[in-house]
């Protein structure tokens, strides 16, 4: 030790300053060297050539498809409007809320950090109007996937969005809004929650309303920025299309309201009221009670979402009896200035056959026939007709046919075979005063349109087609149709009905300074063939103007309940609130004859 304690500083410091000399490379090792690096470039090379020409292809693929955002179509529906535009059904975006809580971060949080449910939820309390509690409870345990709320509108999502949260995802999706509530049910029905049809245009006119989609691929950049230049032709384009309905929503509430208070006030099973266009088949109004709303339509029986104006069968009974007379006059076997013995009572084949009041009103002629409703002098009337003939016409009017119309699950009536009818005296008898055979109230409203527009069948329906954007289909151009009467004939029962207005059962419709046609009807229930004691059908069919017609409106009302229970007393005062709100509607002017009649009564 103390020899190296000794040991000079300078001499330590030589020896590690030695230098070692250097030795020359062997010249193999070189050529080893050099091999090793030719042969990496070569590979390297080869490696490029392979993936730039041989695996281009699928790594360009690659690439596209995670640069590529393909959107999936939503499955929209096109939107339906009424005659004027109103927005009737529409589909509108809503969103759901999905938590996935193992990813729940704020803006400005450490990446790594996961927030507590009950952070989030203090946060989204006040957004979706919940208590804090519900959603942290809602969110329990559950690491992902826990829905958080459905049916929000695009402002609540908005506000969720701008939030920030991570952990948060808005799925959005279309939801069917019938904007108008229960007015249109009857007609335009309604989807089911897996947005299916199940009633109404919805159903009958499914593929009409899909809206045309297809899915879009857009090409993004690193940072999620659409590159626009790379999209096809057409990609954005829009289906704006819209199916307008020939009803009008403000006759169609008015209908509503005075349907609504007559069946309730009467205490009737349910009713119908319609209004007509008979130069082309428009119904401008279609209204049924009780009925549903559509947008919650779980809380409804599903009785509701038939609608009966088409579907239910009943006898029509005294407001058959204006197009009786109208087959007897175009078979020439009564005469206009005719005149027929009411007895009140007479005997048909062993089945007695009365007038409503039991009493005979003496020799009358046709108008005051219609006037008092006499069944005897109907079946009087046409016995003239033979009872083949009579039969014929009956399945020439579509007694026993399917309407031809838009309108969802339209049935025929039902008549007796021609043999039954033939052999059996009853059954012309019966059929004189609108009983024995039945149809629908639209195929009655179809039939007093014939007398109305001049003897041609025009086809009801609510439909005038498909739109682009805001423009409005026109009216339908007045129809041909089946010319089934002649017009001096239906001129002439106009007539005869109006006297009903003046003089008889309808003058409660009467309108001061316009001429209406109608008929009143009380006739009997029957179910399954037998007649129920005590339940009637009560129901008024009016046209409009006389002179000129345009319109014809019918009323039917099931059941009503009470010893005054006529036509005359529950129909009519329904009529004649529609009457007055389809003139008012429609401009339609005074009649001319009353026009004068009136300034001379001022004057």
């Amino acid at each position: 030790m103390p020899a190296l304690k000794g040991r000079s500083p300078r001499r330590s410091r030589q020896d590690r300053r030695r230098v070692i000399p250097f030795a020359p490379v062997p010249a193999h090792r070189m050529w080893w060297v050099f091999l090793i690096l030719c042969f990496g470039l070569t590979g390297l090379v080869g490696r490029m050539a392979w993936l730039q020409v041989f695996q281009a292809p699928e790594l360009e693929a690659r690439a596209r498809s995670l640069q590529t955002h393909r959107t999936k179509p939503l499955g929209t529906r096109r939107s339906i409007v009424d005659r004027t535009g109103r927005l009737v059904a529409l589909d509108e975006e809503r969103f759901r809320l999905w938590a996935h809580p193992r990813y729940f971060n704020f803006p400005g949080d450490d990446p790594g950090l996961i927030r507590k449910p009950v952070d989030v939820a203090r946060k989204l309390s006040g957004v979706l109007a919940l208590p804090m509690a519900e959603l942290v409870d809602r969110l329990g345990d559950r690491a992902s996937g826990v829905k958080l709320a459905e049916g929000m509108d695009p402002e609540t999502a908005a506000n969720i969005r701008q939030m920030g949260i991570s952990g948060l995802d808005l799925e959005a999706y279309p939801q069917r809004v019938y904007p108008q509530g229960s007015l249109f049910a009857n007609v335009v029905g309604f989807l089911n929650q897996d947005r299916e049809p199940q009633a109404g245009m919805e159903q009958s006119r499914h593929q009409d309303l899909l809206r045309h989609e297809q899915a879009r691929s857009l090409r993004r950049g690193a940072d999620g920025t659409p590159l626009p230049d790379d999209l096809a032709p057409g990609t954005f384009y829009g289906d704006d299309l819209k199916l307008q309905l020939t009803l009008d929503a403000r006759l169609q509430e008015l209908a509503v309201n005075a349907l609504a208070a007559q069946v309730k006030e009467w205490k009737a099973k349910k009713g119908v009221a319609i209004v007509m266009d008979v130069t082309n088949g428009e119904l401008l109004a279609l209204a049924s009670t009780p009925t549903y709303d559509p947008n919650t339509y779980w809380k409804f029986p599903p009785a509701r979402f038939r609608e009966w104006s088409v579907q239910d069968l009943y006898e029509p009974g005294s407001t058959f009896k204006p197009i009786n007379l109208a087959v007897a006059l175009q078979e020439g076997v009564i005469e206009p200035e005719g005149k027929v013995n009411d007895t009140g009572s007479l005997q048909v084949g062993g089945w007695p056959i009365s007038n409503h009041d039991r009493k005979g009103n003496g020799v009358i002629d046709y108008p005051t026939v219609l006037q008092v409703s006499s069944n005897v002098a109907m079946v009087k009337t046409m016995r003239h007709l033979d009872p083949s003939v009579y039969w014929d016409w009956l399945s020439r009017l579509g007694i026993d046919a399917t309407p031809d119309t838009d309108l969802p699950g339209a049935v025929a009536g039902q008549l007796k075979s021609k043999e039954q009818f033939v052999a059996q005296p009853i059954e012309p008898a019966t059929a004189a005063f609108g009983q024995g055979f039945s149809l629908t109230p639209l195929k009655l409203a179809q039939l007093h349109a014939v007398i109305a527009n001049g003897g041609r069948l025009v086809s009801p329906h609510i439909t005038r087609g498909l739109r682009a954007g805001e423009a409005l289909a026109p009216p339908r151009a007045p129809m041909s149709g089946q010319q089934l009467l002649r017009p001096d004939v239906t001129r002439i029962v106009r007539g005869w009905m109006e006297s009903v207005v003046d003089q008889g059962s309808g003058k409660g419709a009467k309108t001061p300074g316009y001429r209406i046609g109608g008929k009143t009807g009380t006739a009997q229930k029957a179910l399954n063939g037998i007649y129920l004691s005590g339940a009637k059908i009560c129901s008024f069919v009016a046209n409009l103007p006389v002179d000129n017609p345009r319109f014809v409106v019918v009323v039917v009302v099931d059941e009503p309940k009470g010893e005054h229970a006529y036509g005359s007393t529950v129909a009519v005062p329904v009529a004649k609130q529609i009457i007055d709100g389809l003139l008012v509607l429609e401009k339609i002017p005074p009649s001319k004859n009353n026009e004068t009649q009136l300034e001379s009564a001022n004057g």
